[in-house]
């Protein structure tokens, strides 16, 4: 069967075969692949279906069919910036959680993060961001690209997925996306936080996000000092990265409060 090259990803290698995705295999494969099936079993919708490996020890997923940001162009269609396509990955996240919340590991389990498992954790998604979104017209699909997903606190995908839809990413990102007015970033975010039902401190939504750009960041760099080639490619994304970690440290308290 013919395979067609896939774009993007942390690993080269990623092709569709037929109604599949194919990648090479990592450390944490099989354990995502226990998520999968988990969500399968629970009737979640929203994710790709894991069906082993092939003869080549690639992993076999499911592929997701529908539109992606990558089918676009640098500008956002304007109903990827929309408040119903926000409250929709604000609901999906939810869902995930929820969903994964009754989720126990193998034994031996490996993520990518290195987080272990803990009663009171989820299995976030933590790549939820506009680039892994696919969307049937106007209706979220669901995400694509697992290999990230792993142990976690709610607000570990939250964080990241309030960075990249609000989006709390620096002017240099965003303006080309479509987005010319940074004080509607505000009513975005607890938009997104409403859509989720989160009901904790959400000046903590601002610490998790804080975090997860100073690790990112820190991977980012200290893998393209290794060589690899993917992580070389985005070290210019990793300085957005910082710049807009520093745009979020300098954002007054008040912002993370819910406007009267």
């Amino acid at each position: 069967m013919t395979e067609q090259r896939l774009p993007g990803g942390r690993t080269y290698g990623a092709v569709r075969v037929g109604d599949e995705v194919r990648r090479p295999a990592q450390p944490s494969t099989a354990s995502v692949h226990a998520v999968l099936r988990h969500l399968e079993d629970a009737g979640f919708a929203g994710a790709p279906r894991a069906r082993g490996f092939d003869e080549q020890g690639r992993e076999r997923v499911t592929f997701l069919e529908g539109r992606t940001l990558g089918d676009e162009g640098p500008t956002w269609p304007d109903f990827l910036r929309s408040d119903d396509a926000l409250q929709q990955v604000g609901a999906w996240l939810r869902r995930l959680h929820d969903a994964t919340a009754t989720f126990e590991p193998p034994g031996g389990a490996v993520w990518f993060t290195g987080q272990a498992w803990a009663p009171g954790l989820v299995i976030a998604h933590l790549d939820a961001a506009p680039w892994n979104a696919v969307w049937d017209g106007d209706t979220l699909v669901g995400f694509a690209d697992w290999e990230l997903a792993s142990p976690s606190p709610r607000e570990g995908d939250l964080a990241f997925s309030a960075l990249t839809w609000t989006p709390l990413l620096t002017a240099g990102i965003t303006e080309p996306a479509g987005f010319k007015d940074p004080d509607d970033r505000r009513r975005r975010l607890h938009l997104f936080l409403d859509a989720y039902g989160y009901q904790g401190d959400r000046l903590v939504i601002r610490d998790a996000i804080l975090g997860r750009v100073e690790r990112n960041v820190g991977v980012i760099r200290h893998l393209a000092s290794q060589g690899a080639p993917p992580f070389q490619q985005l070290l210019p994304w990793a300085a957005d990265l910082e710049q807009s970690g520093a745009e979020v440290a300098a954002l007054p308290d008040e912002f993370w409060r819910p406007q009267e």
